[in-house]
């Protein structure tokens, strides 16, 4: 069990990390991310992939939390205060009560990622998602449904800012990622790793139920609005959701949940 390290100065150094976390977040985490809950942090604890900084507890939560902290390693910091001293510090009501810094051990290559898939496996691909409550939607969905990797492009945000880890319940921490650098042709990595590729639009020439499933299928998924870019559409076999007369599109990460159902009972 780590040593628990009370704080009674908002102002204290040793919890500089925490300190308006939500402005913070936005501008910069030097290669570290915030964990939020009990639920994300024991998904870190559990993972190889990521570590743990240290933690911020309010003190009314410890013993609630005693199991989940009695699985940290026992040098990492552990600080307790008082739930006010807690919002004080985090810049807005915590009340979760449990805050904790982390950091990934190693960031794969997209090559690396996809060449250490088995021979059956789904994958996601995401370019332009901007938008941190889609990204931790999407992220959801692809833990639910049994995706082997999340590949995004260089216009996508971090999977790792606070709210998308939050909102997907830790599955950013859960589903292996790599984003490329700009100007990668990610359809030709695509094709070296035999995955067959569909890209999902309202202009899509075949409806999802219809499409083909291949052993190793690649779903491109872009913004809402621009969507994905006439390349990337022109290259890539095209699939549509039906919908009812009027409407013509959903939240990409709606879209997301059903077509990674269709792919997966259809494995199934």
């Amino acid at each position: 069990m780590p040593v628990i390290i009370t704080i009674d100065d908002v102002a204290d150094p040793r919890i500089e990390a925490y300190r308006d976390i939500r402005e913070r977040d936005l501008v910069g985490r030097q290669g570290c991310f915030v964990a939020e809950g009990r639920v994300v942090i024991e998904k870190v604890v559990s993972s190889a992939d990521f570590r743990l900084n240290s933690v911020l507890v309010a003190a009314h939560r410890l013993e609630s939390l005693a199991d989940v902290l009695g699985r940290l390693d026992v040098d990492t910091p552990v600080f307790a205060a008082s739930q006010a001293v807690v919002d004080a510090i985090a810049g807005f009501a915590l009340h979760r009560g449990l805050l904790a810094i982390g950091r990934r051990a190693d960031a794969p290559s997209a090559e690396a990622l996809l060449g250490g898939l088995p021979a059956r496996a789904d994958i996601l691909v995401l370019s332009g998602i901007a938008n941190h409550d889609n990204m931790g939607g999407i992220f959801r969905n692809a833990a639910a449904f049994g995706v082997g990797a999340v590949i995004l492009d260089s216009d996508c945000c971090d999977p790792l800012y606070r709210k998308a880890i939050r909102v997907s319940v830790g599955a950013t921490l859960l589903v292996p990622f790599a984003q490329v650098d700009r100007g990668t042709d990610i359809l030709d990595l695509l094709d070296c790793h035999g995955f067959a590729t569909v890209a999902l639009s309202p202009r899509g020439e075949r409806e999802l139920q219809h499409m083909a499933v291949a052993d190793r299928n690649a779903v491109l998924f872009g913004a809402e609005g621009p969507g994905l870019s006439p390349e990337l559409m022109g290259r890539a076999h095209t699939v549509r959701l039906s919908m009812a007369g009027g409407f013509d599109s959903l939240n990409v990460a709606t879209t997301s949940g059903i077509v990674l159902h269709h792919l997966f009972a259809a494995s199934r």
